[in-house]
């Protein structure tokens, strides 16, 4: 089986193009949309939930036992807590991230009188007025403050401009695509997840590869607050291979190059087959490749089963230095990702029996529990002394 062409340069732009649309969860109706019409000029089907959440199918040689794939459209953001008295914004994070990351940040308020440009910045911001206190000050959402670029100087003027409490914040992403191939910006997590996936159903379609079984391509509106792929899915689908960021830090084997297979996540292992499955693709098609295990991370896939689907679950991630705050990736595991989902998609069911929710233990998957053969011999063991 040979795979699609992946158009890196539309992979790209596409990333390019979802970055600027703003997302923070609770605040995604514009990124849907510009979902829609994408799909739309690729002549795929789709559906829409109530809130956003998106369902696209692409036909396979059979109904059952359905595949999906899944990213997140939503990304890390702030709302407005409270309209302060010196006229500046008191913010709580939308998602899980860090104030250290929002200091300095560049952000858009989207209020019911329009849209305002911001800054996120300390408490004691001026180094000429404070002094040392500038560098010893805490961290944390109730030290930071957002400046809005209006004329803003008590509660009473945020509240003429129309600024009210719980308005969302979007913060900018400032993207760097480098010549080398990196690309630097915040909500990378998980535009580029998305990007993949368009990517991958773009080369598809365009070679006229139909899939094995019917294929879900799953996007998703509230990842980052844990709610995820619950809402999308469909009793078909028995399993589901999430595509997400992979952190690349100090104790981590994921890597910016290639993909990074999780084998568990904080919820517990993914599914002992379909991972492995991923695995020999990547061998089959030579696609570079590591496996990693994540103790702080949760993804669509483990809000699926959390949600009580009984699916078969996966999580193929990018390697992301930074993760959740000043990203950065290379276009070479976007790449690999997009090959692999490809793969996934084209690849022949080995498990029939899934095409049932209920069936007998006939067919039924087994895991390997004989013994490891071991061959020892004197003359084969190394001396300690070397």
């Amino acid at each position: 089986m040979s795979l699609p062409s992946i158009d890196v340069e539309e992979l790209e732009r596409v990333l390019m193009a979802l970055l600027n649309v703003p997302s923070p969860t609770g605040f995604t109706d514009e990124v849907a949309r510009w979902l829609c019409a994408y799909l739309e000029e690729l002549g795929i089907s789709y559906e829409m939930t109530r809130r956003g959440a998106i369902r696209a199918l692409l036909p396979g040689e059979a109904p059952r036992p359905a595949r999906a794939i899944v990213s997140h459209l939503d990304t890390l953001g702030a709302q407005v807590k409270a309209l302060k008295p010196n006229g500046r914004l008191e913010l709580v994070p939308v998602g899980h991230w860090s104030a250290r990351f929002a200091e300095g940040a560049r952000v858009t308020i989207f209020s019911s009188a329009g849209a305002y440009r911001a800054s996120i910045l300390p408490l004691k911001a001026s180094g000429h007025t404070f002094n040392a206190e500038v560098d010893t000050q805490p961290t944390g959402w109730t030290h930071v403050e957002a400046r809005v670029d209006a004329l803003s100087r008590s509660a009473s003027d945020l509240q003429r401009l129309g600024i009210e409490i719980g308005d969302m914040v979007a913060v900018d992403p400032q993207p760097e695509f480098l010549p080398n191939g990196f690309i630097v910006s915040r909500h990378l997590d998980d535009k580029a997840g998305v990007a993949v996936m368009l990517a991958a159903l773009k080369a598809l379609v365009k070679e006229g590869s139909v899939p094995t079984v019917d294929t879900y391509f799953l996007f998703t509106i509230a990842e980052e607050t844990g709610h995820g792929a619950g809402a999308v899915l469909t009793p078909d689908i028995a399993s589901l291979v999430a595509i997400d960021n992979g952190t690349t830090a100090p104790g981590q084997n994921s890597d910016e190059f290639g993909v990074t297979i999780a084998m568990a996540d904080q919820t517990g292992p993914f599914d002992y087959h379909l991972t492995r499955k991923l695995v020999e693709l990547c061998r089959q098609h030579d696609i570079r490749y590591q496996k990693d295990v994540f103790r702080y991370y949760r993804s669509d896939a483990a809000s699926a089963v959390e949600a009580g689907a009984d699916v078969r679950t996966a999580l193929a991630t990018f390697g992301v230095d930074a993760s959740h705050g000043y990203e950065r990736i290379h276009m070479h595991a976007l790449r690999s990702l997009a090959e692999l989902a490809a793969a996934y998609v084209l690849s022949p069911v080995e498990i029939q029996r899934d095409a049932e929710a209920f069936s007998s233990v006939k067919g039924f998957t087994r895991q390997p529990v004989e013994e490891a053969p071991q061959v020892l011999r004197p003359d084969l063991v190394p001396h300690p002394q070397g």
